[in-house]
C-alpha cells in the first residue's frame, strides 16, 4: 500500500513539472513576441499601417512633402512592407480623377490619408468625416475650410501649412531691389490660398510706399499672355506657392530673363526653376513635420484637437545667383550666404 503511494505521489510530481516547465516556456515565447515589437501577449501579428496619398499634379515641392514624409516614417522606424502600407495617387491636374482617387481611399477605410495640397484635401474632407485626413502644404486651412481654427481644428482634417513669411519676403524684394516702385502680382484667381497670399503680401508692400497691379489667371495656358502684360508696367513680379504659375515656373522665368523683369515666388522650388529669390518654406523640413504628425494620429490622437502646424519660423531664404547676374542685380554682401547656383 504505502508503495502504491509512493508510486502516485511520483507521478503526479512529475506530471506537476512537465505543465510547470511548458507554462513558463510559453510566458517566454509571449515575452520574446513582445520584445521583438511583433504582438501583444497573445503572439499578435505586428500591425501594418495603411497610408493613403493624393497629390494634385507633380512639381518639385510636391514631390518633396512626400519625399521628406516618407525619409521621417523611415527614420521613426516605419517602413514600406513591414509596418507600412503606401498607396500613393496622382490626379495629374483632373478634379475627377481627384475625386475618384478620394471614393477609393474611403471604400479602403485607409488607416489615414495625406492630402498634399488644398484642392486634394478639399475633395477627401468631402468624401468622409471620420477617417483622418493629414493636409500638407495648404496656406490657410481656415481659408480652405478645412479646419474650425488652426488651433483646435474640430474635425477630421489637421495638417501643416505653408503660409508664406510675407514680412520677411517684403523686407527681401525690397533688400534686392531697393529701386522698384510697382510689384506686380499673377496668381490663378480660383485657388483659395493664392488669393489669400496675394491679399496679405499686396497689403504688406502697399504699407511701405509701394505701388502694386495684378494679373488672375484660371490656367496655365494664359500664364504667357499675363506675364507679358505685367512686365510692361512692373518692376518686379510677385507670385504665391500658386500650383498653376508653379507648373509653368520654367516658362515664367523665361519671360522674366527675356523682359528683365525678376520674379520673386513663394517657394525656393520656384527660385530653382527661374525665380530671382524667395524667403520661403522648405517642402522636405515640411514633409518630416506631417510625418511626425501622422504617428500621432496612426497611434490615436485626435485631429479635432490636434493644431494645424504653421512652417513660417522654419522659413529660408533663397537666391539664384544665376538669374541675378544675368538680370545684372547686385546681391548685398548680408545676402551673399544664400546664394545657389547650378
Amino acid at each position: 500500500m504505502k508503495q502504491n503511494i509512493k508510486k502516485t505521489l511520483l507521478i503526479a510530481t512529475v506530471v506537476g513539472a512537465f505543465f510547470f516547465a511548458f507554462a513558463l516556456l510559453g510566458c517566454d515565447a509571449d515575452t520574446e513576441t513582445d520584445a521583438n515589437g511583433t504582438g501583444g501577449t497573445n503572439g499578435d501579428a505586428q500591425q501594418v499601417f495603411r497610408i493613403g496619398i493624393v497629390q494634385p499634379i507633380e512639381h518639385p515641392a510636391l514631390d518633396d512633402v512626400y519625399r521628406g514624409f516618407l525619409a521621417e516614417l523611415a527614420d521613426q522606424g516605419y517602413i514600406e512592407g513591414e509596418n507600412l502600407e503606401l498607396d500613393f495617387q496622382n490626379a495629374q491636374g483632373d478634379s475627377a480623377t481627384l475625386s475618384t482617387i478620394a471614393d477609393r481611399f474611403v471604400n479602403q477605410d485607409k488607416d489615414l490619408v495625406l492630402s498634399i495640397g488644398t484642392g486634394p484635401s478639399q475633395t477627401m474632407a468631402a468624401k468622409t468625416t471620420t477617417m483622418p485626413i493629414l493636409g500638407a502644404a495648404i496656406t490657410s486651412f481656415t481659408v480652405a475650410e478645412l479646419v474650425d481654427s488652426n488651433e483646435v481644428p474640430g474635425g477630421n482634417v489637421t495638417g501643416t501649412s505653408d503660409m508664406a513669411p510675407v514680412v520677411k519676403q517684403t523686407e527681401l524684394l525690397m533688400e534686392l531691389l531697393p529701386d522698384a516702385q510697382t510689384v506686380g502680382f499673377i496668381y490663378n484667381s480660383s485657388e483659395a490660398n493664392s488669393v489669400e497670399q496675394v491679399s496679405l503680401i499686396k497689403a504688406e508692400l502697399e504699407s511701405r510706399g509701394l505701388d502694386t497691379r495684378e494679373v488672375a489667371v484660371t490656367n496655365t495656358n494664359e500664364v504667357q499672355q499675363a506675364m507679358a502684360s505685367l512686365t510692361r508696367d512692373v518692376d518686379v513680379i510677385y507670385t504665391p506657392t500658386d500650383n498653376t504659375i508653379a507648373s509653368a515656373m520654367a516658362m515664367v522665368g523665361e519671360i522674366s530673363l527675356e523682359s528683365g523683369v525678376p520674379v520673386i515666388p513663394g517657394a525656393s522650388t520656384m527660385v530653382e526653376e527661374g525665380g530671382l529669390a524667395t524667403a520661403g518654406v522648405d517642402y522636405y523640413e515640411l514633409g518630416r513635420v506631417t510625418a511626425l504628425m501622422a504617428i500621432d494620429l496612426l497611434h490615436g490622437a485626435d485631429p479635432a484637437t490636434m493644431p494645424v502646424r504653421i512652417m513660417t519660423e522654419e522659413s529660408t531664404i533663397v537666391i539664384n545667383g544665376e538669374v541675378a547676374e544675368a538680370l545684372g542685380i547686385e546681391i548685398p554682401a548680408s545676402l551673399q550666404d544664400y546664394v545657389i547656383t547650378d
